[in-house]
């Protein structure tokens, strides 16, 4: 499971000209699955992110948590985190999981991460051709991948 954590000032998500999903200051998640990818992935992540200090103190040092802030959430599924470039110029997406098994686990991810966090998750539709606006702010960008945990 991948993910691509980015600290916003604002996210939204919008399908066929209606918002999904809106949040202020927080993070924006952007989650890809694989087939490889269980529950204790989605602990793992779910509790790292929870618990990631990525927002400023009083002397505007990182040591603030989404948690410790009351920063707001947004997850928008993202198969094209799992994209293979080794071979020519078209991306192949064979590791992304297909539907039936990525859908339960997204929506796993969801419940674990507002579990986690102790507060709502926004999100997008997963599958849908999604329009997503953000307002980076920093920029801080983490990649995260729970199978290489560094």
């Amino acid at each position: 499971m991948r993910v691509l954590i980015q600290r916003v000032s604002s996210a939204s998500v919008t399908i066929s000209g209606q918002v999904s999903g809106k949040i202020g200051p927080g993070l924006l998640i952007l989650l890809g699955i694989e087939d490889a990818d269980t529950q204790d992935d989605i602990d793992w992540l779910c509790g790292k992110i929870s618990r990631l200090r990525i927002f400023g103190d009083e002397e505007g040092l990182m040591n603030r948590s989404v948690v410790d802030v009351d920063g707001e959430l947004l997850v928008v599924s993202q198969f094209t985190l799992f994209a293979s470039t080794k071979k020519g110029n078209r991306p192949s997406f064979i590791r992304s999981a297909k539907p039936p098994v990525a859908v339960p686990l997204y929506e796993k991810f969801v419940k674990t991460l507002s579990f986690t966090a102790l507060r709502p998750v926004a999100t997008g539709e997963f599958g849908a051709d999604m329009q997503v606006a953000l307002v980076n702010d920093g920029p801080v960008t983490i990649w995260m991948d729970s199978k290489q945990r560094e």
